[in-house]
């Protein structure tokens, strides 16, 4: 029959597998998920990172276009080829993508050029000499032209679409406000493939100069001075700053047309066109999918560790509430078997008294040999019982330090032979044997001490077959301390229990223990042992016998 106590602990058992089944569930679907999401996220960053690479990768011609170029409408076009070569030298020394400067000195009058200009409306924009700079180019070919010279090896191209540029928006200006800088800056701007042309931007007032001589011919024949300059870029020279070396095995500037031949599956690709006057090239991105997957694992393992963590914790969790249920499970088998073993530990010697006392009371006469008998059987029940309770008194007053270790001094020899005589007495065919060296006399609680000496010699004749109650009893001093050895010939104990004879209300399971213990023997001695500052182990064999080892301080 079931009691309700392990029903109950059963059904908790069964609640607490499941929570772990439960959670073991979910944690590997919340790992399962937390690597696609982890795939998922570093493929949108394989996307999203390419503008972060190109931002960075293109900063230095950001600054060149906004901050550098601009610079030149400072000299108010009145650069000349000294003062043109070192605002070029530092240009390419601090931009390697611009190869080479083309430096145009122009005139623009009110009248029409011939040959070396761009005549629009009754204004025109003339080349008066042209020069070039960059690192390769020889120094006697850096003049292309002079006011005397004929055009032949220039570029009019640009100069002559940025002129036009130029008159143009000066024609169409609005003189009642004055115009944007975006606005100026994209009249006087012009962005080709790999070049850059850039004329001065001149004043408001001159602006509503150059629109009067658009419209008509001034009296005063005006000429002023325009410089223009003519990057050439090389966007191979471009530095690439890889953001993101954990996600992009290989990043580098190809054509826009460029489309690789091989595209194996093996590797992840991506592109983004640079733009600008580099908008004929792309930033490729190449990675392989083993390489990719290192930084998946990278960021998909700190999301895991997390998940680990939690599921510890809800693992311990249950593992402690199943710990407290088992404990409290054990605690309510020990207790009902204390009660069950007391309470027949109790009855036997009270049944006896009680037989005996109504064998007394219905005898009409009791002679001396009856009266004997009866006064021995109440006495020694009567003994049973105050041994009983004066056993279950002294463990909770050592448990509590309710007692004070007695100091008395001791002789060994006789200590033994008096707990021997004792327990002959009781049973007579107990077989004793001891020995004692090194010392004679020590100081200790002689009444615990006795109570170890009788719990030990109990369970020696208690738990030994019919022809084997002996017990061999040794005293040795070894380095200051006292080794008492309790060796037995009887029914062993298995290694499994050794763990356990010690603990409170635990009974080894066996033929000799099935009524009569309560389990608190070898316990009682495992405190009278460490309230008196020593050790107790064990040794055992089964059906060879059993040692008790005990070690006490040597006090003399």
């Amino acid at each position: 029959m079931v009691s309700e106590k392990d029903s109950g602990y059963r059904k908790n058992f069964s609640l607490i597998i499941t929570f772990i089944v439960l959670i073991s569930v979910v944690f590997v679907i919340s790992l399962f998920l937390a690597f696609n999401f982890s795939k998922k996220n570093i493929e949108n960053d394989f996307v999203s990172a390419k503008a972060n690479v190109l931002e960075e990768s293109i900063k230095p011609y950001n600054d060149f276009f906004l901050n550098k170029l601009p610079v030149i409408s400072y000299y108010n076009g009145y650069l000349d080829s000294a003062t043109a070569a070192k605002y070029v030298d530092t240009i390419l020394l601090q931009y390697p993508f611009v190869s080479k400067v083309v430096f145009y000195d122009a005139l623009v009058k009110n009248i029409k050029f011939e040959e070396n200009g761009v005549n629009y409306g009754d204004c025109s924009v003339g080349l008066k000499n042209v020069y070039q700079f960059g690192s390769t180019i020889p120094k006697d070919s850096i003049k292309l032209f002079g006011e005397n010279d004929i055009v032949n090896n220039v570029d009019r191209d640009g100069f002559d679409q940025l002129s036009l540029k130029m008159m143009k928006f000066a024609a169409k200006l609005d003189t009642a406000k004055a115009p944007s800088q975006e606005s100026l800056f994209s009249n006087f701007t012009n962005i080709r493939s790999n070049r850059i042309d850039y004329f001065n931007i001149p004043s408001f007032e001159l602006l509503k100069v150059y629109k009067r001589m658009v419209a008509y011919k001034l009296d005063s024949d005006p000429v002023y001075q325009q410089d223009m300059l003519s990057f050439e870029l090389d966007p191979s020279k471009i530095k690439i700053k890889n953001t993101r070396p954990l996600l992009y095995q290989n990043i580098r500037i190809e054509p826009i047309t460029y489309d690789p031949l091989d595209t194996s599956s093996e590797y992840i690709t991506g592109e983004i066109t640079l733009g600008g006057p580099f908008s004929d090239y792309k930033l490729y991105f190449i990675s392989s999918k083993s390489f990719v997957k290192k930084e998946i694992y990278s960021f998909f393992l700190p999301i895991a560790a997390l998940l680990l963590l939690f599921y510890g914790v809800l693992v311990l969790v249950a593992f402690l509430i199943y710990r407290n249920l088992n404990i409290n499970h054990k605690m309510f088998k020990l207790q009902y078997d204390f009660v069950t073993n007391l309470t027949h530990e109790f009855k036997t010697p009270v049944s006896v008294i009680k037989i005996a006392g109504n064998n007394i009371k219905s005898a009409a006469s009791l002679s001396a040999r009856e009266q004997q008998l009866y006064g021995k059987i109440l006495d020694e029940e009567a003994d049973k019982l105050n041994g009983l309770m004066n056993k279950l008194l002294a463990f909770t007053q050592i448990e509590n330090k309710a007692i004070i270790l007695n100091q008395d001094e001791i002789n060994i020899d006789d200590f033994i032979e008096s707990t021997i005589d004792v327990h002959k007495l009781k049973h007579p065919d107990f077989d004793f044997t001891y020995e004692t060296s090194g010392f004679t006399t020590f100081i200790t609680d002689p009444v615990l001490l006795g109570s170890l000496f009788d719990n030990l010699a109990e369970n020696a004749y208690k738990y030994s077959s019919p022809n084997h109650k002996k017990l061999h009893i040794s005293a040795r001093l070894i380095k200051d301390k006292v080794v008492l050895r309790f060796k037995d010939a009887g029914i062993g104990i298995p290694s499994s229990e050794i763990n356990n004879i010690f603990k409170k209300f635990y009974r080894v399971q066996n033929r000799y223990n099935q009524n009569g213990s309560v389990g608190l023997g070898l316990a009682f001695c495992k405190e009278l042992v460490n309230f008196m500052n020593g050790e107790i182990s064990v040794k055992s064999v089964v059906d060879k016998g059993t040692e008790f080892k005990i070690v006490l301080p040597y006090n003399n």
